[in-house]
């Protein structure tokens, strides 16, 4: 056996069926749209890409991507019944056939609104259960949902990658991955920082009060 392969990467997800990447897949896709906007939506508009389209709803994608917004994972019976979950938790959900250009067949861009905030956030189910946001906001991504992940909204300045990073140096928490993505130099920027354990609620704040730093997300392993 290759050693760097483990027995989830030979015998796929404990789920509910029938697809790992349709239905497992989106479930996830759900867990980490709404660990990323921070709570429940109250509404999710999910524009369906390639094969989430074309097969989506008779694999049961669209139960899936219900359920997994609202908190279930892929072993949950209720997934099942996620929509009938979704009327009693006042989610609204709305599924819209869309293409979304050169992007993985099983792609969903979820928009997500409540009465404080609207955020746009996309990924793909990529195979195995395994999964892949490539877009938060405006900003391209690269999240997988495997590790804690940390997302500071900024503007993009000499020195404030360095700041933000010593404030998690400082914590004790060690950066695994990170990357940046910003609109052009100067303007609004977004750091991706995967660490090995949680940021802290005080590095958060301590974070949170740079002068600029606009908006910090933690999002938690899902």
């Amino acid at each position: 056996m290759n050693p760097d392969r483990s027995l989830f990467d030979i015998m796929g997800p404990v789920m509910i069926g029938p697809s790992s990447s349709h239905t497992a897949g989106a479930v996830r896709l759900g867990l980490l749209a709404t660990a990323i906007f921070g709570r429940v939506p109250r509404s999710a508009r999910m524009l369906l890409h390639g094969s989430f389209a074309s097969t989506g709803k008779g694999h049961g994608t669209y139960l899936a991507l219900v359920a997994g917004l609202l908190g279930m994972r892929p072993d949950d019976p209720g997934i099942v019944t996620a929509l009938d979950s979704a009327l009693s938790a006042g989610l609204d959900v709305e599924f819209v056939t869309s293409d979304l250009g050169e992007v993985h067949p099983n792609t969903v861009r979820f928009e997500l609104a409540d009465e404080h905030e609207q955020l746009v956030v996309e990924g793909s189910s990529i195979g195995g259960g395994e999964v892949m946001v490539t877009r938060i906001g405006d900003f391209d991504a690269q999240a997988n949902g495997r590790m804690p992940l940390l997302l500071v909204e900024h503007i993009d300045s000499p020195g404030e990658i360095a700041a933000v990073t010593g404030e998690i140096a400082r914590d004790g928490a060690n950066i695994a991955q990170m990357g940046v993505s910003r609109r052009r130099r100067g303007d609004v920027a977004l750091m991706l920082i995967v660490t090995d354990t949680p940021v802290s609620d005080g590095a958060m704040a301590a974070i949170e009060h740079r002068e600029l730093v606009r908006h910090v997300r933690r999002v938690p392993q899902i």
